[in-house]
């Protein structure tokens, strides 16, 4: 068994002073948006600043001035990127950034990067980068190329943790689990201190995680199955202080960091990033929009040989 964990994910800049989208769009605009990529809304939280919906795959933010969306699976993220833009008008946009990673299973997606930033083209000038090496971890970003200047304080962190170790799988896909037992696990309440917390465990695995607090969210997704294990945390609060410690319960054989805005990014690596991982891959550049992103993949060195995996020739094919 497996399952897309890879999320794609679109953040969209609004005029304020023209609407507000937590005030203005009810409820059900952002229930049909979801739709449009095969999705659909689990559970709503909110506070007087966001209002953050669980998705079946993956979330959904909504500030006043802004919306950060990410799906996963194969679910066609691009669509509620076009929903969204004919619904509310391109005069009252005033950025859109849209994200694509490499897939464990891309030759199952119904579009690639490609073909979802030929689709936004038709809504918007824009320029594309990829942040990674081709043959190894990478993330495709593109963003609207207008007068837009981002805020030096916007600041947005991803850690996406991958080959989680065998006792943490285990431990992710023990039957019956409860939500709060899988807090316990992750360390959310030494994590997320007063944050509103949704979050649900899928069957047969699968768990996600959105909390909020004033203007901050993170959201988590588990992808645990240890043929294709994926965590990914998505935040504006600092994932790479937090890195330790996340890195200590899972354990994950590589993972990758991509930050906006983060100024001492190389510095905050050095300190919270334990010395046995090393990098593989490290991209900075700053975007016309203002932007400055980083992106670092780490990998823990083999240090002994591990077993061949057997295939089972007579099973479910699909996946190789």
């Amino acid at each position: 068994m497996y399952f897309e964990g890879s999320e794609k994910k679109a953040e969209i800049i609004i005029d304020s002073e023209q609407m507000s989208l937590l005030k203005d769009i009810d409820d059900s605009f952002w229930a049909t948006l979801v739709e449009q990529c095969h999705a659909k809304i689990l559970s709503t939280i909110s506070n007087q600043t966001c209002k953050a919906f669980l998705l079946s795959e993956s979330s959904l933010f909504v500030w006043a001035d802004r919306i950060v969306i990410l799906t996963c699976g194969v679910t066609k993220l691009v669509n509620s990127v076009e929903y969204f833009i004919a619904q509310i008008g391109q005069a009252k946009i005033k950025q859109v950034i849209y994200q694509r990673k490499n897939e464990y299973f891309s030759h199952e997606q119904l579009s690639c990067f490609g073909d979802d930033i030929k689709l936004l083209s038709q809504y918007v000038e824009g320029k594309a980068l990829r942040f990674g090496e081709l043959d190894s971890h990478h993330t495709y970003v593109f963003h609207q190329d207008n007068d837009f200047t981002a805020s030096s304080t916007d600041k947005t962190y991803e850690l996406l943790a991958y080959q989680i170790s065998s006792q943490a799988s285990i431990a992710l896909t023990t039957p019956n689990l409860s939500a709060q037992e899988i807090r316990s696990f992750l360390a959310i309440d030494e994590l997320l201190d007063g944050f509103i917390i949704d979050d649900f465990v899928f069957q047969p695995f699968g768990y996600s995680l959105n909390a909020i607090k004033d203007n901050d969210y993170l959201t988590i997704h588990v992808t645990p199955q240890e043929s294709s294990s994926y965590v990914s945390f998505e935040s504006n609060l600092n994932l790479l202080a937090m890195a330790p410690k996340i890195l200590a319960i899972l354990s994950p054989a590589s993972f990758d960091i991509l930050t906006f805005n983060e100024a001492d990014f190389h510095g905050l690596t050095l300190k919270h990033i334990p010395s046995d991982y090393v990098s593989q891959s490290l991209v900075q550049s700053e975007l016309t929009n203002g932007y400055q992103v980083a992106f670092a993949n780490f990998i823990k060195p083999q240090t002994s040989y591990s077993q061949a995996k057997i295939i089972d020739i007579n099973g479910e094919n699909h996946a190789l």
